[in-house]
């Protein structure tokens, strides 16, 4: 953990940006999972299915969702929370699943959405998201990462 004044620049609250960056999505993802199971903020709640493209569930009424889409959110989520304990677990946390849901777009843009391979229920709004949130999360994870060699010393 870094020694550093809680005033140096990059650190905050006892923890590197890239710390609380990464915390800050971990805990979104863990948001987004939980509310993907409350009836009224995902419509259509009665279509919920654990997977495949025949879960009509809308989260917001705008992203389509099956059970295991929300669990991978909450894995990915308490995945984040956990690594963001150090500087350089953040980076990787940033930067692995930043790609991991730029590969889950392309993989949700390349299957019709009515196909058995969608199995994790992703329409067109889910499949963009994932595209930018993957982007933003590489780039948060190379633009935060140059204050690591502060925890280092």
């Amino acid at each position: 953990m870094s020694t550093a004044a809680p005033h140096a620049h990059g650190v905050h609250f006892g923890r590197l940006d890239i710390q609380n960056v990464g915390m800050g999505v971990g805990i979104l993802m863990i948001v987004v999972g939980v509310l993907g199971f409350v009836p009224g903020i995902t419509m259509q709640y009665g279509e919920l299915q654990f997977l495949g493209p025949d879960s009509h569930a809308m989260f917001l009424g705008l992203f389509q969702v099956s059970m295991l889409l929300n669990i991978v959110q909450l894995a990915i989520g308490a995945t984040g929370w956990a690594m963001s304990r150090t500087g350089t677990g953040a980076r990787n946390f940033l930067m692995a699943f930043g790609a991991l849901y730029i590969v889950l777009s392309v993989y949700g843009l390349s299957v019709p959405v009515d196909s058995a391979a969608n199995f994790l229920s992703l329409n067109a709004a889910g499949n963009w998201t994932h595209m930018v949130l993957g982007v933003l999360m590489i780039a948060a994870g190379w633009m935060f990462s140059r204050h690591l060699a502060d925890e280092k010393k």
